[in-house]
């Protein structure tokens, strides 16, 4: 008589039990993976737009853009980082670009709207927790209500 060949009915049902159990452990790990690399994103995001925002304001006091004699001299809509605004300094009034786009809150759960739209914008003239827009774009924040894995919500960062 020959050897048994294949694998019987057991071994193939305790063989998928075993993958089942590794796979079930390993999900939550990949899902605090990608939960990480969202707030890496989010980090960069609001360091790079924070920064822009900065540098159109030092552009705006030195005379290099233009604004008016009572504004705060932050511009007026997030966009304008991207868009760009003429330098009244140019012969030819070149364009000053503070940004090359403007970053997706990777957080917003906000389909069919623009990057500029997925912020929270605050004015120069608005209470610290005032995150409800006004004349210029003075800081931003994560429109998200979610919190982070070190506790704090996404949109105190």
């Amino acid at each position: 008589m020959g050897g048994q060949k294949g694998f019987t009915l057991i071994e193939m049902m305790v063989t998928l039990t075993i993958m089942a159990t590794l796979a079930a452990a390993a999900l939550p790990v990949v899902n605090k993976y990608t939960q990480r690399q969202k707030e890496e994103e989010l980090h960069l995001a609001l360091r790079q737009i924070r920064e822009a925002l900065d540098e159109y304001h030092k552009a705006a006091l030195s005379g290099q853009v233009a604004k008016a004699t009572d504004a705060s001299g932050y511009p007026a809509e997030l966009r304008l980082l991207a868009s760009g605004v003429a330098d009244i300094t140019s012969p030819n009034e070149k364009m000053i670009y503070f940004m090359r786009r403007i970053p997706r809150d990777p957080f917003c759960d906000c389909e069919g709207r623009k990057n500029e739209e997925t912020w929270k914008v605050r004015s120069s003239t608005a209470e610290p927790d005032s995150f409800d827009g006004g004349k210029d774009v003075y800081d931003i924040r994560s429109s998200s209500a979610l919190s982070g894995l070190n506790g704090v919500p996404y949109a105190q960062w």
